[in-house]
C-alpha cells in the first residue's frame, strides 16, 4: 500500500492550468524527487498533497485513506505530515525547543518536551535549544525545521526546495545528513527541487514535470542512460545536439553510425550526446583508423572535470562545434588534433524537434 498516492491530480488558476492529471505513488520509506524547471507544477502537486490547495480534480491517499476527493477533505494537521519550506518558516517569537514542539501540542508537557529534545539531538541541535531563529545559520535553521517536522513521526514527509537558500558548501554537507535522517525515519518522502543533480543524489526515483505534466519516472540511472524525450535528456546536463536522418535503422554522425531502430528510413532526427560521451585521445594521424578527428578550440579546468570545446570537420565546409567532458586535468593546446571516441550508452536519438 502507498503511503501516499496522487491519482490524477488536475489544478489551475483561473484560466492557467498548472498540475495535469498527475498520477504518482509514494511508498513507506521511498523518496521520490519532483523535479522540473520553476513554474512547472511541482509546488502545486506538493502543496495539494499536503493539504494547504484545495483539490479541484483527482485523489489524494495516504495509506489507503482518502483524505481529499469529491468527499473528503481532511485538514494538513490531520494528515500526519511533516513540512520543510524552502525559507523554513520558524516562529521568530518561539525559541528553537518551543518551535519544534508546536507540533506536538497534543501531547502531555513532559512527553511534548522529550520528544522535541530527541529530535533535536536527531540534527544535532540540542544545544541550541534555547535560542531563537534569527542567532541561527542558514543550516542551523535548517535542521531545527526538518527537526520539527520529524518530532511528530509523520508516515509522509513533504520538502519544498528545502536546500536552496545555503550557500554551496553548506548545501552539499546538510543535504546528506537530511537524507540519513529521512531515511531513518522511515518516512515516505515527496521532494520538490529544480536541482537535477541534487534530485540525483537524493531520490530513489526521480519524477520529471514539464508544463504540468509529468515526463518521466523512473530511479535516477534510468532518467540520466534512458530518457525519455530531450527534455528530460537535456535536464542532466548540457548536451551537444547534431542533426541527421535514419537510413538502414541508423543515422550518420561524424563519429561513426548510432543505431535509431524504432524510426523508420527517411525519419529527420536529433543526436543529443552528453559531452562526457566524447571520449578524446592523443590523434596519432592515422588516417585508416575508425576513430574520427577533431580540433580543440578551447580547454578549461572546472575542478573534478575539463571542459574541451572541438571543431569536428563536417565535410560541407563547415565545423561542428561540440563540447566534451574529461575526468580530472585534461588540457590541450589550442589547435591541437585529437581523435574522437563516441560512447554510445550516451548518445540518444529522437524524431527531429529542433533541427528544422
Amino acid at each position: 500500500m502507498s503511503a501516499l498516492l496522487l491519482e490524477n491530480i488536475s489544478h489551475g488558476f483561473g484560466d492557467l492550468r498548472v498540475v495535469e492529471d498527475l498520477t504518482l505513488s509514494i511508498e513507506p520509506g521511498e523518496l521520490v524527487c519532483l523535479l522540473g524547471p520553476s513554474g512547472c507544477g511541482k509546488t502545486t502537486a506538493l502543496r495539494i498533497a499536503a493539504g494547504l490547495e484545495a483539490l479541484q480534480a483527482g485523489r489524494v491517499t495516504m495509506s489507503g485513506r482518502p483524505v481529499a476527493d469529491a468527499e473528503a477533505d481532511v485538514p494538513p494537521e490531520e494528515r500526519n505530515v511533516g513540512l520543510v519550506f524552502q525559507d523554513f518558516a520558524l516562529f521568530p517569537h518561539l525559541s528553537v525547543l518551543e518551535n519544534v514542539a508546536f507540533g506536538l501540542r497534543r501531547r502531555a508537557a513532559g512527553d511534548r518536551e522529550r520528544r522535541a529534545r530527541a529530535a533535536l539531538r536527531q540534527v544535532d541541535m540540542e544545544g541550541s535549544a534555547t535560542v531563537y531563529p534569527h542567532t541561527l545559520s542558514g543550516g542551523q535553521q535548517q535542521r531545527v525545521a526538518l527537526a520539527r517536522a520529524l518530532a511528530p513521526e509523520p508516515h509522509v514527509m513533504l520538502l519544498d526546495e528545502p536546500f536552496s537558500g545555503l550557500d554551496t558548501q553548506l548545501r552539499g554537507q546538510v543535504r546528506d545528513q537530511t537524507l540519513h535522517l529521512l531515511k531513518a525515519s522511515g518516512a515516505a518522502t515527496l521532494m520538490v527541487t529544480h536541482d537535477p543533480e541534487e534530485a540525483m543524489f537524493m531520490a530513489d526515483r526521480i519524477a520529471v514535470m514539464r508544463a504540468g505534466r509529468l515526463l518521466q519516472v523512473g530511479r535516477p540511472e534510468e532518467l540520466y542512460y534512458a530518457p525519455a524525450d530531450p527534455f528530460v535528456a537535456g535536464l542532466f546536463g548540457e548536451i551537444n545536439r547534431l542533426c541527421g536522418a535514419v537510413s538502414g535503422g541508423e543515422v550518420s554522425t561524424p563519429f561513426g553510425q548510432v543505431a535509431a531502430p524504432a524510426l523508420g528510413d527517411g525519419t529527420e532526427v536529433e543526436v543529443l550526446i552528453r559531452p562526457e560521451a566524447l571520449r578524446l585521445g592523443p590523434d596519432k594521424g592515422s588516417h585508416g583508423s575508425d576513430r574520427s578527428r577533431a580540433t580543440v578550440l578551447a580547454s578549461r579546468l572546472l575542478g573534478r572535470t575539463s571542459l574541451v570545446h572541438l571543431a569536428v570537420g563536417t565535410g560541407a565546409g563547415q565545423d561542428l562545434h561540440l563540447r566534451a567532458r574529461m575526468a580530472g586535468r585534461f588540457l590541450p593546446a589550442e589547435n591541437e588534433p585529437l581523435a574522437v571516441d563516441l560512447d554510445l550508452s550516451q548518445t540518444f536519438v529522437f524524431p527531429n524537434t529542433k533541427c528544422g
